[in-house]
């Protein structure tokens, strides 16, 4: 089996990603920022690790021209978050969310498309959040998420005749040590484990999920 490139792979859920990746067998291509927990998972056995600001098209080119194997593969975990209202909203906050959520997401999604194609196809998932299609949220996040949902759908339209195939997942409350930092115990009770949500991104990225392109999967539970 060919590898699986992660964005956001030093994260929480980037960890449980690679983690249900490897346990499949499949090598994992860790790309994130240059730090102490991605020299870890590089680390790892079958676990190749790239340092790259993938919100930079430059930046993401070159790191795509490092991959030291083949891949078949785009699980776009990469992205920020910032709260606030309408009135909180800042050029420096819009230009933040806008390149980690939306410019990581397409960035990745165009270098990959092609070597994807190359290959005879490949499958991209990318996360977009329950906030982006429904709900109160925080202005700038939900509406960068809700690009990167449409930019799901636009793309499994446009690489369909490539044999690639384009979902998103849309995750509400993840239960991780950061989160539960500020969740109140109701909350934490129902926030959804990383591990369950990576076994869905594996489903989406394997043979199984072969009629599968377009999908919007809720990850969100009772969260």
């Amino acid at each position: 089996m060919d590898a699986v490139i992660v964005t956001g792979a030093a994260g929480a859920l980037g960890h449980a990603v690679v983690a249900e990746f490897r346990s499949r067998g499949r090598e994992v291509v860790a790309l994130d920022r240059a730090g102490e927990r991605l020299d870890a998972l590089g680390g790892q056995d079958g676990v190749h690790a790239l340092a790259a600001d993938l919100s930079s098209r430059a930046a993401v080119r070159e790191a795509f021209d490092a991959i030291p194997v083949e891949c078949d593969a785009l699980v776009g975990l990469a992205g920020g978050f910032t709260p606030g209202t309408l009135a909180d909203v800042d050029e420096e906050v819009l230009d933040s969310l806008w390149r980690s959520n939306f410019g990581s997401a397409l960035w990745t999604a165009q270098a990959a498309a092609p070597l994807f194609a190359a290959r005879g196809g490949g499958a991209i998932v990318t996360v977009g959040s329950k906030t982006a299609v429904q709900g109160p949220a925080p202005v700038a996040h939900a509406t960068s998420k809700a690009a990167v949902v449409r930019l799901t759908e636009l793309l499994a339209e446009e690489l369909r005749g490539q044999r690639i195939r384009v979902n998103a997942v849309l995750p509400s409350v993840i239960d991780t040590p950061a989160n539960r930092s500020w969740m109140s115990e109701e909350l934490a009770a129902r926030a959804v484990a990383p591990a369950a949500i990576a076994k869905v991104i594996a489903f989406l990225c394997g043979p199984d999920a072969a009629p599968i392109s377009g999908a919007l999967v809720p990850v969100y539970g009772d969260a």
